[in-house]
């Protein structure tokens, strides 16, 4: 989760943190000259594809959908209008949003049209957010956030005001939110990871990743910014964990600070297309004759924000003594202090030894629990990490590509043999899906899993080219609960939502849309989708800057309505994607369906189209029967499979149907 006004490839946010780039180091495997991605349109998909030339606007602008429904787009709540909307969580029947001016608590009991239950004003920069029971997590990382979640900012350099890192809100009265805890952190939070060990009971841990740079030990004591071989408490090349007891939220505290980035190099990365080294250029010389700032940073010359700028001025004139405008003496005096205070912040890039170091730190970290695995997108690496200690998650396999730019975020397949991360390249502010641009950039990288190492297999990219008013590249979703298949939804910013099949990892395939036009045709605004989840039946959208948007599901040759109502028994009482959550499909008629159209698609089941047909009926017929005749009729069909399963071309389907089909019988 970047923002589209800050993030990767190294810009600076307006508040004055610097957030680490794609430079990362490489342990396993480098991939280079991996092949071409095989996500393009599925056969059968709208030619031409609709997402191309779609009108402009904010609320107005044109639509386009594929296989999916919209059931409703709601707007922001006022005093959030106009203020970026980030993340994504879920408990019971709210959807919680997050927010640059706070978060808003949506009641999608209907989605056909959410009603508000709570905003809540508290400022910060991001704002991810997450949830477990009544306890409502959220990430804080800019300088301008504050305890009291007050309006007003912090101005000073050093202050006792400031929040960053992690507030905990006590939620059991959803439209009172209450704080009961924060844990300050050196580098901030600009995204944090729920892991709830079915060993720990009384306990979550909370990873919290943060790609600030370190702030002032005065300020938060401990805080140091130094290489680690010369200050072995240094809070680079690290991520802390915070343990907080489920009964005394107020108890939280950070309980260790693994350092799974060492020994690792900075890996070869691309450099920028044509188009963007002109664009570029063009920016730089207009903001030289602007007065504007500049420095190097990761070895380009970048503009710095005036938000990041002006603080340092107004310091400057503070320590004079000094009132008014700043001075031209003043102007100096900052250009000759920056690239020392650019180098403080970007931290040690090498050990001395020669080498570049890799990653100080990760973007994000998703838990899955159930496989005592995570998956760490660390700017220029994807790791795997064993956390059966949720306190000391280890490392133990990372992989690097130089086709990536800065590795966002993390994606298991349902039984834990894939993976995909996504590449933020652009940071989430840049149009990086347009038709000139490679396909193996800005995209998903997809692998396999097998005895704890991780394996090339594909790209998958948002097939539609964009416009270059429109920021777009690969961001949020997760896993859609289809049965025996891997379907996941993802954002792509500008780009809207795309929904893919990756059960090949070999060749993801699209399978459902929507996108919405740019929101200006005459210059970048940012907008588009943060974050898209499947949650309870509905896929839920935080569009940046048009509100909340909600999905359904429509029945497609890819997609039967089988599937898609098996996919809905799956029902969560939360649900944060970071915190990857087993699908587990309580035995249903849709679900035995499923199964069965899978097969018919595939023509897995031996006796082919004829013996599918045969297996429907026997179905319905099953569940028309009296109960006294179902349970003999589901018996005698689960036979049969078994038998069918050993002359089938796709036997472990047949296997797992005639298990749904014996469960069935088992509860008659």
């Amino acid at each position: 989760m970047t923002t589209t006004k800050s993030k990767a490839r190294l810009s600076l946010l307006a508040t004055g943190a610097l957030l680490a780039v794609a430079a990362c180091g490489g342990s396993t495997a480098t991939y280079s000259g991996s092949p071409a991605p095989t996500g393009g349109m599925a056969a059968g998909a709208p030619s031409p594809d609709p997402r191309v030339g779609l009108k402009a606007g904010l609320h107005d602008a044109g639509e386009a959908t594929w296989n999916l429904r919209v059931l409703s787009k709601t707007r922001p709540a006022e005093g959030f209008a106009g203020i970026t909307n980030s993340d994504l969580a879920f408990s019971g029947k709210y959807a919680i949003q997050g927010n640059y001016h706070g978060w808003q608590i949506w009641d999608i009991s209907n989605p056909s049209a959410p009603v508000l239950a709570t905003a809540y004003v508290c400022p910060a920069s991001q704002s991810d957010v997450s949830v477990y029971g009544n306890l409502l997590f959220i990430s804080g990382e800019g300088l301008s956030g504050r305890l009291d979640c007050g309006t007003q900012g912090v101005r000073d350099t050093v202050s006792k005001d400031r929040l960053r890192g992690l507030r905990i809100f006590d939620i059991s009265d959803i439209r009172t939110p209450r704080n009961v805890g924060n844990v300050q952190t050196c580098r901030g939070s600009h995204t944090h990871t729920v892991l709830a060990d079915p060993k720990d009971p009384a306990n979550v841990y909370v990873y919290i990743s943060g790609s600030a740079g370190v702030r002032s030990p005065s300020e938060l004591p401990g805080c140091s910014d130094e290489a680690p071989e010369n200050d072995p408490n240094s809070a680079l090349f690290r991520i802390e964990v915070i343990k907080v007891p489920l009964a005394h939220p107020e108890q939280a505290a950070i309980v260790s600070s693994p350092r799974i980035f060492n020994d690792l190099e900075a890996p070869p990365s691309h450099g920028e297309t044509p188009e963007d080294i002109a664009a570029q250029q063009k920016e730089l010389a207009e903001a030289k004759a602007r007065g504007m700032y500049t420095a190097e940073i990761f070895g380009r010359e970048r503009v710095l924000p005036s938000g990041f700028t002006r603080p340092m001025l107004d310091s400057i004139v503070k320590a004079r003594n000094g009132t008014g405008a700043p001075t031209g003496a003043d102007s100096a005096a900052l250009r000759t202090a920056l690239p020392g205070i650019i180098a403080a912040m970007v931290g040690p890039q090498g050990d001395g030894s020669g080498r570049r170091r890799g990653p100080t730190q990760c973007h994000d970290i998703t838990v899955y629990p159930a496989i005592g695995l995570a998956g760490g997108a660390c700017e220029g690496y994807g790791f795997l990490l064993d956390i059966r200690d949720p306190a000391r998650p280890v490392r133990i396999a990372a992989v690097s590509d130089s086709n990536f730019s800065y590795w966002h975020s993390a994606t298991f397949n349902n039984d834990g043999t894939k993976i995909l991360f996504s590449d933020e390249w652009g940071g989430g502010g840049g149009p990086k899906c347009r038709a000139s641009d490679p396909k193996e950039w800005g995209a998903d990288a997809i692998f396999t899993i097998a005895d704890r190492k991780m394996k090339f297999a594909s790209y998958y990219k948002l097939p539609a080219p964009q416009t270059a008013q429109e920021n777009c590249v690969a961001h949020n979703g997760s896993l859609i609960p289809i049965p025996g298949r891997d379907v996941m939804v993802q954002a792509w910013y500008q780009g809207g939502i795309s929904v893919f099949d990756w059960t090949d990892a070999a060749r993801p395939v699209e399978i459902a849309f929507f996108d919405r036009g740019p929101v200006n045709a005459e210059r970048m605004e940012g907008g588009g989708s943060w974050s898209v989840y499947w949650y309870n039946g509905v896929i839920v959208s935080s569009e940046i800057s048009r509100g909340l948007d909600i999905f359904e599901l429509a029945p497609s040759p890819y997609l039967s309505q089988n599937e898609i109502d098996a996919a809905k028994t799956v029902k969560f009482d939360h649900f944060n994607t970071q915190g990857q959550r087993k699908f587990v499909w309580p035995a249903s008629f849709a679900l035995a369906r499923a199964y069965l159209d899978q097969l018919g698609r595939s023509n897995g089941l031996a006796g082919g189209a004829p013996r599918v047909d045969a297996v429907r009926e026997a179905l319905a017929g099953a569940e028309r029967a009296p109960a006294t005749e179902r349970k003999a009729a589901l018996g005698r069909l689960a036979g049969e499979l078994d038998r069918d399963a050993s002359k089938s071309t796709d036997g472990a389907k047949v296997r797992k149907l005639a298990g749904v089909v014996r469960e069935l019988a088992a509860a008659n």
